[in-house]
């Protein structure tokens, strides 16, 4: 029962987090310090994993009339709008996979509930968030020279505690690319990653090197799906609506409670 409760809680957070700007993995990893979260890194990942597919999914579902749009245009096979799109997509996700196949070790190293790590990152994060609500006139499309850097931009989303969507719709909105847009390139960009990240780590055997607790996997899928669609939703209306600095208050709040947990406990 423990182990159900706490993929739950660890489902719910990723769901909201990994859609709002405050950093899902930071949060992962803040939980599991609080919750005791001993596993070994292949239980911790396959957990990860599980919940990253389960907002990918939730992505899929929330935006399917944008992406059934762009398979239809790309089957046009004609240089158009949704090719366009579906080719910026690709460019801007040069950066993180290179990081991710260059760096797999160093990255994994960094989860490891480094408190202090995450801490900094969230400051980070909510400092980007206030530049970016800061922002006026977002009427551009996103070219190929605005998908490298928010490309760029979401490969430093890797370290814990920096918010992809954050980093990623902050970047955006400071290129000065509409806000709906930003927001649909930011959440869209990443699915591609999550599921290249599953095959790569299906065909290692890295997923399946141990015994795994499966409803505690369902259990978290189930709960980050959910979530995730629901944060998912709310998030284009705040981007549209240049509410950010809200999050970037709360991001300064967690770490420094996180902190000072760290410290005293």
């Amino acid at each position: 029962m423990a182990d159900l409760l706490r993929a739950l809680v660890l489902g719910i957070i990723q769901g909201l987090t990994e859609f709002l700007p405050v950093s899902s993995s930071g949060h992962l990893e803040l939980a599991k310090y609080l919750l005791h979260d001993h596993s070994i890194a292949e239980e911790s990942l396959l957990m990860t994993v599980t919940l990253h597919f389960a907002t990918a999914l939730s992505t899929i579902v929330v935006f399917r009339k944008e992406i059934w749009v762009l398979i239809k245009g790309l089957f046009a096979f004609k240089w158009n709008r949704e090719t366009r799109f579906s080719v910026n997509i690709l460019i801007s996700m040069i950066p993180a996979a290179a990081v991710g196949l260059l760096f797999e070790e160093e990255i994994e190293a960094l989860f490891n509930k480094n408190i202090l790590l995450v801490s900094a990152m969230l400051v980070v994060t909510g400092l980007l968030l206030l530049f970016a609500d800061r922002a006026r006139h977002t009427d551009k499309s996103v070219g190929p020279w605005q998908a490298i850097l928010i490309g760029i931009s979401q490969a430093i989303a890797i370290l814990p505690g920096i918010s992809r969507s954050g980093a990623t719709i902050s970047t955006s909105v400071l290129l000065r690319v509409d806000r709906r847009q930003a927001a649909s390139f930011s959440f869209l960009m990443v699915v591609p990653l999550i599921i290249g990240k599953m095959g790569k780590d299906m065909l290692d055997g890295a997923l399946f090197t141990h015994d795994h607790n499966v409803p505690a996997l369902v259990v978290g899928f189930l709960a980050a799906f959910f979530s995730g669609l629901l944060a998912c939703r709310w998030m284009v209306l705040l981007v549209q609506r240049a509410k950010l600095s809200w999050f970037a208050v709360y991001c300064f709040v967690v770490a420094t409670i996180a902190i000072i947990l760290y410290l005293w406990f």
